[in-house]
Formats: structure tokens, sequence, C-alpha cells
């Protein structure tokens, strides 16, 4: 019984000391086991705690530091600054995820916008009038001309029957959002036949659909910027008369503009 007790007063002191042990002394208690790395040193506390001299310090391995050094009486408190670098990962964390959610955002819009041209059998051949992507500004959703199938009729300021059918359908999804939203009218660089010129049809053109979007839904507050561009931004810059240059281009913008990747914030 005698014995029994021992050990487990044994087994218990040795439970302790590794749980009070620092990683340091933890190396030297090996070190001390292992045959080849034996230090025959007896200098500073020795033995298996293979540190130093106990001092105000410590027990501490050699060649390490102390954690902190004393102060003398009456030197002045070092208080430590915040490092301004440390709120960079949260300010990134913070863009990366607002730019996720609304990246998931515009890919929602863009499948209800495709849902809803299906569902409306008289401009679901339009689909190829129709061209959206994911741009560092947002979601910009194109309506283009295609030959025999404009948007618009020559001359003219308003859309057309399937213009109107088109941005109907756009608008109801763009109502759903909070984004706002930049209406650009484009034409090509051929000379209007009706004397105007192309930067007059490309405003009108942008303001005709900015009233069909609202009468479908889309807020006022969401209304950024409503602009004519002329033939200055083709899509087809190598062909300046193709008609996929004449088109209006809706942008749901982001929240923020992004950062760019060399700020160094």
């Amino acid at each position: 019984y005698a014995d029994f007790v021992t050990a487990m007063m044994a087994f218990f002191l040795l439970m302790w000391l590794i749980n009070t042990t620092s990683p340091e002394q933890k190396r030297g208690i090996a070190d001390f086991f292992a045959p080849a790395s034996v230090s025959e040193s007896t200098s500073g506390a020795g033995g298996l705690l293979a540190g130093e001299a106990m001092s105000e310090t410590g027990a501490r391995q050699q060649n390490t530091q102390p954690l902190q050094t004393p102060m003398a009486p009456g030197d002045p408190e070092v208080t430590t600054q915040e490092d301004p670098t440390q709120a960079t990962p949260n300010a990134t964390s913070v863009a990366e995820a607002r730019t996720r959610r609304e990246d998931a955002d515009f890919s929602r819009a863009e499948i209800a916008i495709r849902q809803a041209m299906a569902d409306m059998p008289d401009i679901a051949e339009l689909s190829r009038n129709l061209i959206m992507d994911v741009t560092p500004e947002g979601l910009r959703i194109q309506i283009i001309d295609q030959e025999g199938r404009s948007m618009f009729d020559a001359g003219s300021n308003q859309p057309n029957v399937r213009g109107r059918r088109l941005l109907e359908a756009v608008a109801g999804s763009i109502a759903q959002l909070p984004n706002r939203i930049t209406i650009s009218g484009h034409t090509d660089s051929a000379a209007p036949p009706n004397g105007a010129s192309n930067w007059e049809i490309s405003s009108a053109r942008a303001n005709a659909s900015r009233a069909i979007l609202q009468r479908n839904g889309v807020r006022g507050d969401q209304i950024f910027e409503v602009a004519g561009r002329a033939d200055a931004e083709p899509l087809f810059p190598d062909d300046p008369e193709q008609a996929g240059n004449r088109r209006i281009a809706i942008t749901l913008l982001r929240e923020s503009p992004p950062l760019p990747d060399d700020l160094g914030l």
C-alpha cells in the first residue's frame, strides 16, 4: 500500500510539473534524457532546467531575452502606441466581404433579368440584344442594337416596342436592389438622318430610358447619372459604324469604389 501511495504521489507530481513547466524547460528535460545532447555544464540553474542563474527575469534558457526589461525607480512610464497597420487587415476584410456580397447580388440580378426575359415570349428571342458583365464599377447591363433588331428607330429618341420591353424586364430586377445606377446612351459614328448630333440623340435616349425604368419601379434616388456618350465609347472600336455600338448602358454601382491594389493600405 505504501508503494502504491508513493507511486501515485510521484505520478501526480509528474503531471503537475508537466503543466507548470514552460516549453523551454520541457526541451531541457528532453535534452537531459537524450544521451547525444547531455550538457556537462553545471553553471546557472543547471540540471534539468538547463537555464542560467535565477534572477528577477526568472529561469530562462541560454541565448534568450527577457520578456520585459525592468524599469528603474523614477523612470517614466512607457506607453505603447497602437500600430496603425493593425487596422488594415480588418478594413481589408470588410472591403473583401462587401465585394463578395455585391458580386453575389449582381449574379442574382443577372439571373432574375434573364428569367424575366424567358417569361416574356415576345422578347425572349432578343436575349442576344442584352449583354451583362461585372466591371470594377458594378454590374453593367447593355441593351444593344443588332442588324434588323434595333431598340430605337433610326433618328428617334424613344425606344421602340422591343426596346421598351427589354427596359421593363431590366427595371423589375434593378428596383429590388439598393444600388444606385448610371444610364448612358451610345451611338455609332454615322451622322443622324435628321440633322441632330449624336450627342443630342444619345443624351435624349438615355433620358427616355430613365423615364421607362422609373415608371417600372426604379426609384428616383437610385438614379445617380444620366449621360449621353455619342460615339466616344464604341463597343466595337474596329468598326465604329457597327449596329452594336448603338446601345443603352445601365450600370448598378458598387457601394464604394474599389481601392487600387497598389495603394498600400
